[in-house]
């Protein structure tokens, strides 16, 4: 899997995504670089060299190359946690699965985001020799993409097997007590990282411009989800608001 995967602003095609492995560096900035990939952020508030990314395993790390602004880099899902990156700070580490890089531009707040899926978990806790087993699939239960799996998978864990699945306006239905602020932009936001954190090869059938269907993308997330037992039907209380969400 990739270490750490860069999805630029208003980015809605995974062909945009950029792909780092550990130890590769993305520079980001107004204009392109001579070498290499680069993230440009096209605003004349944004500096030429403005920053650089760096993957490292399961995490990234931050370089402000600019001589004034700082930047925030914020956690979607962390209800306000943040960490702030000054001017000239070199490799700040940045440990967020989902994270939101905020640049200051003139009168507006440009960002873009970064997704760290590599963040694993003990499958026990205790004493143990040798190195842990990798998790096959780590999955937080505690974040929104795992709700979205839930709510996905729903009716065929309450028994219907062959149940449709649920549109995109269903799926905000179904979220909306526990997620006040679901929209379809971010279910299908949540969906695309799900087909990146399972590792989903790209799907047979594919629209014109040569990205995978949203409907054959949900079909294969559920099937792997109920194959796997990835969900399971005491999860549904999660869409209740039953159990604590980790933020």
């Amino acid at each position: 899997m990739h270490s750490i995967i860069v999805v630029p602003m208003h980015s809605t095609h995974p062909a945009d995504h950029i792909h780092l492995e550990p130890g590769d560096s993305l520079p980001f900035g107004r204009t392109a670089g001579p070498y290499g990939p680069h993230l440009t952020v096209a605003h004349e508030g944004v500096s030429r060299t403005a920053g650089e990314i760096t993957a490292a395993g399961a995490y990234w790390r931050l370089s402000n190359l600019s001589s004034a602004q700082t930047y925030v880099v914020e956690n979607p899902e962390g209800a306000g946690e943040h960490i702030k990156v000054a001017p000239g700070r070199l490799d700040a580490p940045v440990p967020f699965e989902f994270a939101r890089v905020v640049l200051p531009a003139g009168n507006e707040l440009l960002s873009f985001d970064v997704w760290a899926p590599r963040h694993d978990f003990l499958d026990r806790v205790g004493p143990q020799e040798g190195a842990p087993t990798t998790c096959a699939f780590p999955l937080d239960r505690g974040k929104r993409y795992f709700h979205v799996l839930v709510a996905l998978c729903a009716a065929r864990l309450r028994g219907e097997p062959h149940a449709p699945l649920p549109t995109a306006e269903e799926l905000v239905e179904q979220l909306r007590p526990i997620w006040p602020a679901v929209s379809r932009t971010s279910v299908a936001w949540n969906i695309d990282y799900l087909a990146v954190k399972l590792r989903l090869k790209p799907a047979p059938d594919t629209v014109p411009s040569g990205g995978p269907r949203l409907n054959g993308k949900k079909e294969r997330l559920v099937s792997l989800a109920l194959r796997f037992d990835l969900v399971r039907e005491e999860d549904l209380a999660l869409l209740h608001g039953n159990r604590s969400v980790v933020r």
